[in-house]
């Protein structure tokens, strides 16, 4: 049976304390681990770059969602994979040439994503919908953790998931931002198949317990399903 990813945002967590925080996620039973790189013109907040990335790898095993909210990622792709980042996205509102990057991206070998800010039409990500291995709708503007999901970003969801559905070779819908456990089971019910969660998750003492509550809000079974290492090792899209 099918289930939801859940991935923690690193960046809700103790920045003076990193790799405590990728284990909190790991121990507390998330599939995936999102990180957001920030640079500052993109958008109006500076996170971390590569080398956290390559400090973070030896202490979890989960996937590295690396989401790059840069201005000119096409000169960072390669360090973040060789980093460890399992999946690479851009946004498609950079400045870089989209081709050029998803290629890069998957000559590295990792997964491509491409994002899209909440004001951004779904028709800017259309070109290369059966390109990419997840689409990652924004549902807050991007730069700081801890904001108000935006309500619009339920339509745009769905509109996203009626378009790909007509796709021979479907990408993810991964959300990001302002999810917690009063509205994860709409973001689902309106098309996701990754969560991204920050403070919702971050903010808990005892993670196990939030990301359980989280599954048991969205309700079914969880098992038997499909796990992150087959979804992120499945046939890479070409």
């Amino acid at each position: 049976m099918w289930r939801p990813l859940i991935a923690p945002s690193i960046i809700a967590g103790d920045l003076g304390n990193l790799r405590r925080e990728a284990e909190r996620a790991e121990e507390g039973g998330a599939d995936w681990l999102h990180l957001d790189v920030m640079d500052g013109v993109f958008v109006p907040n500076i996170t971390f770059g590569p080398g956290t990335v390559a400090a973070l790898r030896p202490h979890s095993v989960l996937p590295f969602d690396t989401h790059l909210m840069l201005a000119r990622p096409l000169a960072w792709i390669e360090r973040f994979v060789g980093a460890g980042a399992d999946s690479i996205t851009i946004h498609v509102e950079t400045a870089d040439p989209i081709a050029e990057c998803l290629e890069r991206i998957r000559a590295a070998g990792a997964r491509a994503g491409l994002s899209l800010n909440p004001e951004t039409d779904l028709d800017a990500v259309a070109p290369w919908l059966s390109e990419v291995d997840l689409v990652l709708c924004m549902s807050v503007h991007p730069g700081f953790a801890g904001q108000s999901f935006i309500a619009a970003s339920f339509e745009k969801v769905r509109a996203l998931r009626r378009r790909i559905d007509k796709l021979e070779i479907r990408p993810d819908v991964e959300v990001d931002g302002g999810i917690d456990l009063d509205n994860a089971a709409a973001v689902v019910e309106a098309g996701a198949d990754i969560l991204v969660l920050g403070s919702a998750l971050y903010r808990q003492t005892d993670m196990c317990g939030a990301i359980d509550a989280l599954r048991q809000r969205l309700g079914s079974s969880f098992s038997g399903g499909e796990t992150d290492t087959e979804r992120l090792n499945g046939p890479a899209r070409v």
